[in-house]
């Protein structure tokens, strides 16, 4: 299983089910890759068209296959309301080290509720050969040539 850093774009989102009746919703994102769990700022007033350009780095290890993003609308007084959410397999992120902005389906309820658009790149951990030295040392005393 690839380990290393995923870093994560998140540009916007568009056509989201608007949750609040009265006044434009204030949509974030709860972006969650295994038990790592990040947060977006509030796109205040924004809609259901929110614009982000936020960046969320990640530490991937063993098991993580997929990236989770959480539409939500922050309420005042009450709890927010959930708008939808989109899976992200990781899988075709691992082969080709990044991916543009691309845009995914929101769903809830198993129903279409909009689009996210999230540019993707992972860096993969160096893998250090654990072995012997070219240098010989003895008795912590280097050898000089």
């Amino acid at each position: 299983m690839p380990q290393g850093t995923l870093e994560v774009l998140l540009v916007a989102a568009k056509g989201l089910e608007n949750t609040d009746f009265l006044f434009n919703m204030d949509p974030y994102v709860i972006l969650k890759c295994r038990t790592q769990e990040q947060r977006s700022s509030v796109a205040s007033g924004k809609g259901t068209e929110p614009e982000w350009n936020e960046s969320f780095v990640f530490t991937v290890s063993d098991g993580a296959s997929d990236l989770t993003l959480k539409i939500m609308d922050s309420d005042v007084g009450t709890d927010d309301d959930f708008v939808g959410e989109a899976r992200i397999d990781l899988e075709p992120l691992f082969v080709e080290g990044s991916l543009p902005p691309t845009v995914y389906n929101v769903i809830k309820d198993q129903e279409y509720r909009g689009e996210i658009k999230v540019g993707l790149t992972f860096t993969p951990e160096e893998r250090v050969e654990r072995g012997y030295n070219r240098e010989e040392n003895y008795g912590g005393w280097r050898e000089s040539s």
